[in-house]
């Protein structure tokens, strides 16, 4: 019996315990969701689980809001980039060697910037599949929260939601571009960069400068924060390139262009990509074209690949291929970037270029 005279309803005690068990599976679910999450990313750990950014089916993203946590990620990652290179304690280390025979570096920016970048951006979209330069070790999973704010200047730009299919997105993060330059303590040269490529098309980019505090974003179709300069000299361009075979491109771009093209040979592809536009940074360089001829990455070029398309500017193979960004993440062809010229016309000036990006 129960205490003071107090009868219980079996249809009371029916719907309490009822409640009881509707909270436990909520929980249950919600917990064990977070869990599978974490194997998100084809055995690399995710940020947490589903946030209100997806579906719990994998369902739509908006791409809209991609762009702003994209913003937000290489902000953050650029802040760990800043912090460590300013305590000059880097734990310089190196993953092997590149197809050039130079070490491939990797310090504590990278590692650091990489994590932040990725879990804000796993968090907020889970369903959603990203490509990341640095390995992501269980051990160190974070569930970033992104605020759900869209700042004043997409919002300008981008007035309605762009929403797409969760599958078809893919996310490509270059936690520091420029690590070579990042050890030598050359500041100007490293970007942090996010790219969202849909069916393989790079649609929207970010390049942010963690130590000039700039950041480039554009989506292509939709609007940008960056644009074009006013001319380009098409006849004797100025050519940026690598710093390590910037000699390879001198040879024939003098050929190709005649003895008045300069070459500026710098560290980064962001850098680069940045060299060719109107950028408000007094230690950016100008270009008129860009020019790779070796193997490279794509989560270093996927994010200028997407700011010059939605500027009308093109980015392709020397052999004037699109680049898709599914699949390897890595192209063979070289790189011929431009904009405002006529891209084609170039790129059949260049057939010799084009040889020598297949090495």
């Amino acid at each position: 019996m129960a205490p003071m005279g107090i009868r219980l309803s079996p249809l009371g005690v029916a719907v309490f315990c009822l409640l009881g068990l509707g909270v436990l599976y909520h929980l249950y679910s919600g917990f064990l969701a977070g869990r599978l999450s974490l194997f998100g990313l084809g055995g690399e750990p995710s940020g947490g689980a589903a946030g209100p950014a997806a579906s719990a089916d994998g369902g739509t993203v908006d791409l809209r809001e991609m762009l702003a946590v994209s913003v937000l990620a290489a902000v953050r990652g650029g802040d760990e980039v800043r912090r460590v290179r300013e305590s000059n304690v880097l734990h310089e280390k190196s993953k092997g060697k590149t197809r050039e025979g130079a070490d491939d570096k990797m310090t504590s920016g990278d590692v650091l910037s990489n994590r932040k970048m990725f879990y804000l951006l796993k968090t907020a979209f889970p369903n959603v599949q990203i490509n990341t330069e640095e390995h992501v070790d269980a051990a160190d999973q974070e569930v970033i929260l992104w605020d759900r704010k869209i700042p004043e200047d997409i919002l300008t730009e981008i007035a309605t939601p762009q929403e797409v299919p969760a599958e078809s997105v893919t996310v490509w993060i270059d936690p520091l571009d420029a690590t070579q330059e990042y050890t030598e303590d050359l500041r100007k040269y490293v970007t942090t960069m996010v790219c969202v490529a849909v069916n393989g098309k790079p649609v929207l980019g970010v390049i942010h400068k963690p130590f000039s505090e700039y950041t480039a974003w554009a989506m292509v179709d939709h609007g940008s924060n960056v644009k074009a300069r006013a001319s380009y000299n098409e006849k004797t361009p100025r050519i940026v390139v690598s710093r390590s075979h910037s000699g390879m491109v001198k040879q024939v771009a003098l050929q190709t262009f005649g003895n008045q093209t300069t070459i500026i040979a710098a560290g980064g592809a962001g850098y680069k990509v940045l060299a060719l536009l109107d950028v408000p940074d007094k230690s950016q360089e100008k270009a008129d074209l860009y020019i790779h001829v070796t193997y490279i990455k794509k989560w270093d070029i996927c994010a200028g690949n997407a700011i010059l398309k939605a500027l009308g500017g093109h980015m392709t193979t020397l052999s004037g291929e699109e680049i898709s960004y599914t699949g390897s993440d890595g192209i063979e062809g070289g790189l011929l970037a431009s904009i405002r010229m006529n891209h084609q016309a170039l790129v059949r000036k260049l057939p010799s270029l084009e040889k020598t990006g297949h090495k």
